[in-house]
């Protein structure tokens, strides 16, 4: 018992001993792997969000025109230049 416990310490260096002790198991890098994903999909949310909320904002201000249309007056903008 002793000689396999002096083998032991002989043959392993410090630097075996701390991987084995901090090694990752596989549960671990897929824990990291799907802490990823969240992450990378989280950005794509927040973007695709932003962009929602700028076309509602839009639409929101193109709701004003709806009423002028409706009691006749002009379209605003660039006025039709007449071709010859």
């Amino acid at each position: 018992m002793f000689k396999k416990f002096v083998n032991i310490l002989w043959t392993y260096g410090p630097q075996d001993y701390w991987e084995a002790i901090w090694s990752k198991t596989s549960l671990d890098e897929k824990a990291i792997a799907t802490l990823k994903e969240i992450k990378k999909r989280y950005k794509l949310t927040a973007k695709e969000l932003q962009d929602v909320g700028k076309a509602i904002k839009e639409v929101g201000n193109q709701l004003g025109d709806i009423d002028d249309a409706v009691k006749g007056k002009p379209r605003k903008g660039r006025k039709k230049m007449d071709v010859k």
